[in-house]
């Protein structure tokens, strides 16, 4: 298998494959193998294909897709704002995490923002209990803002908590 990824822009048709990689990097017992799991804190689904679908197909969207071997193996979606693009629905197969394919994923998703969309700053929304995941993207230059959002309780299209503490930590990091 190839260690260098093939990148591209996901398809209508890729919806279903890239609704089992999310997943399996964050839920349910798939997840436990990779490092990224929220199955400690949150039950049920994280995305499925008609939402992936519907992020292909808006305006200002794309999902960006590696892929090694012919197979799809991690994911990220980005949206255009502004004066800047949001990073997230970030996914690395679990058996293909700690190999250096998420560094690679992410530093092709910052140049595809500032090259093709011009803007100069990345952020993203991260559960601000997840210390490891915050500090991974910290050792990649982003920072904590202190801004916080709201965990969407009651809405099960984000997973069925199982703390009363969730809550999202703005990131964001300069990339010109």
């Amino acid at each position: 298998m190839s260690l260098n990824p093939h990148f591209r822009f996901a398809l209508p048709d890729d919806a279903a494959v890239i609704a089992d990689l999310v997943e399996s990097g964050y839920r349910g017992e798939r997840s436990r193998s990779g490092w990224t799991t929220e199955a400690d804190f949150l039950l049920g689904q994280r995305t499925d294909p008609a939402a992936v679908s519907d992020l292909i197909g808006r305006p200002g969207s794309l999902i960006l897709l590696a892929e090694q071997a012919g197979a799809i193996c991690a994911c990220a979606h980005l949206e255009r704002h502004a004066e800047y693009a949001y990073f997230g629905m970030f996914s690395v197969r679990p058996d293909r995490q700690n190999s250096g394919l998420g560094r690679g994923m992410l530093s092709e998703a910052e140049r595809i923002a500032a090259a093709h969309w011009g803007v100069s700053e990345m952020r993203m929304t991260v559960i601000d209990i997840r210390s490891e995941l915050i500090a991974w993207y910290e050792r990649r230059g982003y920072q904590r803002t202190g801004e916080h959002q709201a965990f969407p309780y009651g809405d099960e299209r984000f997973g069925i908590p199982l703390r009363k503490d969730l809550r999202f930590e703005v990131l964001r990091k300069r990339l010109c």
